[in-house]
């Protein structure tokens, strides 16, 4: 496991959840030590269970969960940050059983779950959260406006350990279909500065109390 520990300022701890080293670049890394998680909805499920559980078991759990990272979208700006307003689990079909598509049966949560906490000076946009890349054609049907895969199950684990969770993505694909790794790689350092940048405004609104549990 990664050298991850809790963000404080203002009173607040907070841990931040990350998929990838490579999505953690060097401004990131001046500002924050997130839980490096692992790719998809069952790593990310799994290591943060297990971060929760141990900071848990020293009576240490944080206020609040980050989801941050990348994320892809034909319908946001490029290499744009934006934060979570609302995420789906785009995988979950039950609907043969009668049940709509994207709600997990037995769960009695909708299958839009709205994240209710802002960071101000932040676009909000909707992300739909699945265990496969989204790519060209991909992207037909879903209503959500950026697609990942981890933030709904890093923030169906901070519940069920009483927390709030919030998250920001940046966009590194999504206008032209994926065909090889850089096409997502190479946007990684961009968005990372746009990350941090949002960081520092989230740290400030934290200070100020604009942003509060």
């Amino acid at each position: 496991m990664n050298a991850w520990r809790l963000w404080k300022k203002g009173g607040l701890a907070v841990l931040f959840v990350m998929a990838t080293e490579q999505e953690y670049g060097p401004e990131l890394r001046q500002r924050i030590h997130p839980l490096i998680t692992g790719v998809g909805p069952v790593e990310a499920a799994a290591a943060t269970s297990e971060a929760l559980s141990a900071l848990k078991a020293e009576d240490a759990l944080p206020d609040l969960v980050f989801s941050l990272g990348s994320a892809g979208s034909q319908k946001l700006e490029h290499a744009g940050v934006y934060q979570l307003a609302s995420v789906t689990y785009r995988d979950m079909d039950c609907s043969p059983l009668g049940f709509a598509r994207g709600v997990v049966p037995f769960l009695d949560e909708p299958a839009v779950v709205r994240i209710p906490h802002r960071i101000p000076g932040i676009a909000p946009a909707s992300i739909a959260t699945g265990a496969s890349i989204v790519s060209g054609r991909g992207y037909d049907g879903l209503d959500a406006d950026m697609v990942d895969m981890e933030s709904y199950a890093v923030r169906r684990v901070a519940k069920r350990f009483g927390l709030p969770m919030i998250g920001l993505r940046g966009i590194t694909d999504g206008k032209t279909e994926l065909s090889r790794y850089e096409d997502w790689a190479g946007y990684l350092e961009i968005v990372d500065h746009k990350l941090a940048v949002d960081i520092d405004k989230f740290a400030a609104a934290v200070e100020s109390g604009e942003f509060s549990l």
